[in-house]
């Protein structure tokens, strides 16, 4: 029909909360004739609806919003996560939404694509996943605390990111320093399926608990995903971290050009908190204007060329 119609877009539209069966199962390439694209659960940007037609870029203008969401309400939003049905608000009860996901996935999802035989094993593997959100990823260290072998350890992650339950950032590196850690970090997806695994029952115990820092991140990560995904892009992000403690959160690569981005939980960000920018541009990076993300309300200026930004504005 699309042949006949000589070659009309948007015809048919198909969707799914999986890729596996659908990519596996389609006879042909299809090639220059159908466009794949990803997408994750709902953005800050999507829910508060605003018309996001671009990618995050510390140097491009704040949305208008007067003052945005506070600490309380953005791990609010952090503890719930993006799904569709939660921030709707059709399922309010959380930790029954997210023990039924759970269950489904591990029970079909994992059982149809991996032949998984210990579903009680791989559940512990996503909930030690979980824990080491935010952190580089050390598949030794998985695989001794859930008790399975390195290559296992190895496959089952990949089948996380397979059904994008996690996102490896791989470490920018222009083989300027041999020093540079090569190991990609982790991150959840969704910030609201993490807490559930991990047991943080309301916002205000995540937002006082120890992981506070690292779900901040990760949230701040998860939405710069969904800004290229759902403008069809594939992500221009890295991390950047050395042998000696030099270490930028996130790096948004425009053009050539690195925009670099610390994620803070301190509302109060100062000058030691951006110190390892000049460092990693006096190694000869080409780095632009950079940006603070915190729970702020309110954007202000840090220095000439770096910007204290509301992680709610992301």
């Amino acid at each position: 029909m699309i042949d006949q119609s000589g070659g009309q877009n948007g015809m048919f539209w198909l969707s799914g909360s999986q890729q596996f069966h659908l990519m596996r199962d389609i006879s042909e390439s299809l090639a220059g004739r159908v466009a794949v694209l990803k997408l994750g659960g709902i953005s800050q940007g999507e829910e508060l609806g605003r018309s996001d037609d671009g990618v995050f870029s510390p140097s491009a203008p704040m949305p208008a919003s007067g003052r945005f969401a506070g600490m309380a309400e953005l791990f609010a939003r952090i503890h719930r996560g993006g799904y569709p049905a939660l921030v709707s608000g059709k399922v309010k009860n959380l930790e029954r939404f997210f023990g039924s996901y759970v269950g489904t996935y591990v029970e079909r999802d994992v059982r149809d694509l991996a032949k998984v035989s210990d579903e009680e094993r791989f559940l512990k593997f996503i909930r030690a996943v979980a824990a080491r959100t935010g952190q580089l990823l050390n598949l030794s260290d998985l695989s001794r605390d859930v008790g399975i072998t390195v290559p296992t350890a190895k496959d089952w992650l990949g089948i996380l990111k397979a059904s994008n339950l996690v996102y490896l950032l791989q470490p920018y590196s222009r083989n300027v320093t041999s020093r540079i850690v090569k190991t990609p970090k982790l991150y959840f997806t969704d910030t609201g399926l993490c807490c559930y695994l991990l047991g943080w029952d309301s916002p205000k115990t995540l937002m006082n608990g120890a992981m506070a820092g690292a779900m901040l991140e990760t949230f701040v990560v998860g939405e710069l995903l969904k800004r290229y995904w759902n403008c069809g892009k594939e992500p221009r992000l890295y991390f950047y971290r050395d042998r000696v403690g030099v270490e930028i959160d996130i790096l948004i690569e425009r053009n050539g050009v690195l925009e670099p981005v610390e994620v803070k939980r301190n509302t109060n960000p100062g000058l030691s908190d951006i110190k390892s920018f000049k460092k990693v541009a006096g190694l000869g990076f080409p780095m632009s204007r950079g940006a603070v993300v915190c729970p702020t309300e309110l954007p202000l200026p840090l220095t000439s060329d770096v910007s204290v930004i509301p992680a709610a504005a992301i």
